[in-house]
């Protein structure tokens, strides 16, 4: 049946009490992704966090450790990308030891760049992200230069080979996040991936290896608009040509060069249609709710809105398969 291999996920990370994994466990998901704090990088300390959710009937889908795989010796080619990539080729292979299929990369060396986190009209009394564009380009550079997309492009390559042999070796395929905001240039570092055409010059650079797919960032997607790409269009050729590893599902007031990040249904775009695009191509992989205002107060460590996103997007889910399955 279409749908029935989309695997509704949520996030935990390594150091999560009992109580949180039983508060996911009682939202009805039965897949996380792991973010693996620095201290549990170690094959034991992943091999008894992987246990622990099993005693909760929880199955790792995909994993990373932020720090591995947003580093800027990696992304900007600075002293010490090699020992950099051997560290994130030495967690990916502990990561497919523990029997963990997909792992991650986003070429962002200073993170997710965000004008502010504020109660705004999209957000119910919540807190939720604002970017505006014309403020973070007054920022100042970074890493003292620019760095051109040239630059991105070489250092992404050096990446790929010295990566992707290693991924085949240890049965692991790499997410590639788009960059967020999806804009050219940002606090003097030119950004890889702001557009699906970016997208396909990836896959060609790995030779279009089944090693390397995407973290399908819907936000993304959405905030850059037409110029990042078509999204339905697109769901439909990349989960077609088998590149869609995994998918951020989130919405957002508006496109650049402001917007708000909000609900699901609070935003621009008509999630439900998007979900039936992902239903109407059998996409196969794990999808979770991204970037969730939150507001109330937490609930064995998470915040409610988390879970009533969850919840809103199975219902989607649901309501697709039904709907394409008739």
């Amino acid at each position: 049946m279409l749908g029935d291999k989309i695997k509704v996920q949520s996030k935990v990370v390594s150091d999560y009490t009992d109580e949180q994994l039983l508060f996911i466990k009682q939202m009805g998901v039965k897949y996380v992704y792991v973010i693996f704090k620095d201290e549990h990088t170690d094959y034991d300390s992943v091999m008894r966090f992987t246990e622990r959710l099993r005693k909760f009937d929880l199955t790792v889908t995909d994993a990373g450790n932020v720090g591995l795989y947003k580093s800027d010796k990696i992304h900007l080619g600075l002293e010490g990308r090699d020992k950099a990539i051997e560290d994130y080729n030495n967690f990916n292979r502990i990561l497919g030891k523990a029997g963990i299929p997909v792992v991650y990369m986003t070429w962002e060396p200073n993170q997710v760049l965000t004008t502010a986190f504020k109660v705004s009209r999209h957000t119910r009394g919540g807190i939720g992200r604002v970017v505006d564009i014309g403020e973070l380009e007054k920022r100042p550079y970074t890493h003292g230069r620019l760095y051109t997309k040239e630059e991105m492009w070489d250092n992404f390559k050096y990446f790929l080979d010295r990566t992707l042999p290693v991924c085949e070796e240890a049965n692991v395929k790499i997410a590639l996040h788009p960059n967020d905001p999806p804009v050219d240039c940002l606090v003097g570092i030119s950004n890889l991936i702001t557009s699906a055409e970016d997208y396909k010059h990836a896959f060609e650079l790995a030779g279009n290896s089944p090693y390397l797919g995407m973290k399908m960032c819907i936000g993304c997607w959405l905030e850059g608009g037409d110029k990042f790409g078509n999204v339905m269009e697109d769901i439909q050729y990349f989960v077609e040509n088998k590149k869609v590893l995994l998918v951020h599902f989130r919405n957002v007031s508006s496109t650049i060069p402001y917007f708000e990040e909000t609900l699901l249904e609070d935003g621009y775009m008509d999630m439900y249609e998007l979900m039936k695009q992902f239903v109407r191509y059998d996409y196969d992989g794990a999808i979770h709710v991204d970037h969730v205002p939150v507001w109330g107060e937490s609930v064995g460590g998470e915040n409610p809105s988390w879970a009533y996103c969850t919840g809103y997007m199975k219902a989607l889910l649901n309501c697709a398969k039904a709907e394409l399955n008739r």
